[in-house]
């Protein structure tokens, strides 16, 4: 099942797809939270969450709640996701373009929750950075969360697995020697707009990210060529740090990032930035101006 979360008539609300509907999930039930509270209860099994999603999916599409595409805002799929974790340097073919050796273990940092945003939400080209870069990227969201996770377990801690934009100001990145203020500007992580649940996608390592610029692709790579696995991911950050249900770990990018363009290709506003992964979903967001100073 793919789930997100979505504002309409001034409510955040979570949806299911059902092929292109969406289903008001919490129009249909009142038994179905948002958010981390819908993720504990789907892995909880919970009896009102779980017969609200059978009957977005059986019954006939007439007699559901239906929300029009064009009518709601999308929010991010877990729009109160407790932690972002991303992981650097995960992709064989992202070392090699900048000439530096995989990693050994995996390199973790956080995104800051002032960066989530959404699919169709806004990226502001910031005039602290002159360097604006994006990176698409598979995300997992944690399910049953818990500590030293053992990697044969790990697959069954995800709740599911959605698209990730991380945006980056390659010059703060430069400058700081560390990736917390580059990579945690406001809006600077888009993720949705759906979650796949882990049913949904048997195996993480089979699939393929595509990111397009203004309809060029930039970005094409399968998620075979992770240094880390999804497993071996979840294993490792919950050996230090206790997961809980709806974190979330974006798990690295391919090559094809601006910065290591030759010449070096960095977004300007007006620029439309799309990750796709198939079977997941598409993720499209618009860099746009700095809002005016307020009087």
């Amino acid at each position: 099942m793919r789930l997100g979360t979505v504002l309409a008539n001034g409510r955040a609300t979570t949806v299911a797809d059902r092929a292109g509907l969406l289903v008001d999930l919490c129009a249909l039930s009142p038994h179905v939270p948002v958010g981390r509270a819908l993720v504990a209860a789907w892995e909880a099994g919970d009896a009102g969450v779980r017969d609200a999603a059978r009957v977005a999916t059986t019954a006939d599409p007439a007699t559901l709640p239906l929300l029009d595409h064009a009518a709601v805002t999308w929010l991010p799929p877990i729009p109160d996701a407790g932690t972002v974790f991303a992981v650097g340097l995960n992709y064989l073919s992202h070392c090699r373009e900048q000439g530096r050796e995989a990693p050994a273990e995996p390199l973790f940092f956080t995104k800051l929750p002032s960066s989530y945003n959404g699919h169709m939400g806004d990226v502001v080209a910031w005039p602290l950075t002159q360097e604006l870069d994006y990176e698409g990227e598979l995300a997992v969201v944690v399910g049953r969360g818990g500590r030293a996770i053992p990697e044969a377990d790990a697959l069954a801690h995800c709740f599911g697995y959605t698209v990730m934009a991380d945006f980056t100001a390659r010059d703060l990145q430069r400058r700081d020697r560390q990736w917390t203020r580059a990579k945690g500007l406001d809006g600077f992580a888009p993720f949705g707009p759906l979650v796949a649940t882990r049913d949904e996608v048997p195996d993480p390592s089979a699939l393929r990210i595509v990111t397009t610029v203004d309809g060029v692709v930039v970005q094409d790579a399968p998620t075979s060529e992770m240094t880390f696995g999804v497993a071996r991911l979840v294993a490792c950050l919950s050996q230090a740090i206790t997961l809980r249900p709806g974190d979330v770990i974006t798990t690295g990018t391919p090559a094809g990032v601006g910065v290591f363009a030759k010449p070096p290709r960095f977004l300007v506003p007006g620029n439309e930035v799309r990750v796709r992964i198939d079977g997941i979903g598409e993720l499209v967001n618009r860099v746009v101006l700095p809002p005016p100073p307020r009087p």
